[in-house]
């Protein structure tokens, strides 16, 4: 048995004056609800109604029993409606986690920006290199990765890119621009290191040559095994790198770096936002969500039209 139900039908049953006008409002047989009261006074061991042809009227012990009820289903809509409220009002704590790269050039440089919109949300950031907790402890994980991933969790892309490469314009004007894929052979060239990549080699793909794709053979002058030191270094004139458009944005729309060989690319990479559930997002996360998709997106967008205009006057 359903026992708030129960006491639903039977506040419904003393509040209509009977079973059967009891029915018509809560749209149930007049059968269901005699089952319901009954199966309640089964379980309180007392009888609640009392029945005639005529009436329906409450003995003394169902008066006391609707007057608790009569508590218990206002408090019970009371933490509806309180549920309701931090679902639908953009306010309280967006607990988010993500890898050091992206919570350092995506995700703070979004907080001034949002809070501005939005001042009754505050942030609790969790830094995990190794992806530790449950994604069920966050409203958001941020997360980077092919754009065939296809993880075992609720994931909301946010913007879906590709590897570009950059270099500072102090190495452009000491080493010059590389015109054709072949000149990055004579180049100073930082690479990430990682197991399952070939060390020495770029592979690049020419959306504009329906999909070309060259493999290009390259120096590699430092190898790193983490991203954001490889940014680091290309941003201090130390060579030509690849890097995801939505990290190397910021940094080509401020003249930090400069795109080279568009629009030539590396590999395709997806921005996935993961949550706990598709149901009952809070406004919070919801209204950040869709924050930092558009100023991700405006950012790659203006990076993209940026380069096509530096490199084709």
């Amino acid at each position: 048995m359903d026992k708030l139900q129960a006491m639903h039908v039977f506040q419904a049953v003393v509040d209509e004056g009977g079973f059967a006008a009891a029915a018509r409002v809560l749209d149930m047989s007049p059968a269901g609800v005699t089952r319901y009261v009954s199966e309640l006074e089964s379980d309180v061991g007392a009888r609640l109604l009392q029945r005639t042809t005529r009436k329906v009227s409450l003995t003394e012990a169902g008066e006391a029993y609707l007057a608790r009820v009569r508590h218990i289903l206002s408090d019970v809509e009371d933490a509806r409606a309180v549920a309701q409220a931090h679902t639908m009002e953009v306010a309280g704590v967006l607990r988010i986690t993500a890898a050091p790269l992206l919570a350092s050039h995506l995700l703070a440089p979004a907080i001034a920006g949002f809070r501005r919109l939005h001042p009754r949300v505050t942030f609790d950031i969790s830094v995990e290199a190794g992806g530790v907790g449950s994604v069920s402890d966050y409203d958001i994980r941020l997360l980077s990765a092919p754009s065939d991933f296809n993880g075992n969790m609720i994931a909301r892309p946010i913007i879906t890119t590709v590897g570009v490469l950059c270099a500072s314009p102090e190495y452009l004007k000491e080493h010059g621009t590389p015109k054709t894929p072949d000149e990055l052979q004579h180049h100073d060239c930082l690479q990430f290191k990682h197991p399952d990549r070939r060390s020495g080699v770029v592979l690049l793909t020419n959306p504009e040559a329906d999909g070309l794709t060259v493999e290009v053979p390259v120096r590699p002058v430092c190898q790193i095994n983490y991203v954001d030191t490889l940014l680091r270094a290309v941003l201090d004139g130390a060579g030509i790198t690849a890097q995801p458009m939505e990290l190397a944005a910021p940094y080509l729309n401020s003249g930090k770096l400069v795109r080279v060989l568009a629009p030539w690319t590396t590999a395709q990479l997806t921005l996935y936002a993961a949550l706990p559930s598709r149901k009952f997002l809070p406004a919070r996360t919801q209204a950040f969500l869709d924050y930092l998709t558009q100023r991700t997106r405006n950012s790659v967008h203006t990076a993209m039209l940026g380069a096509l205009h530096v490199q084709r006057p």
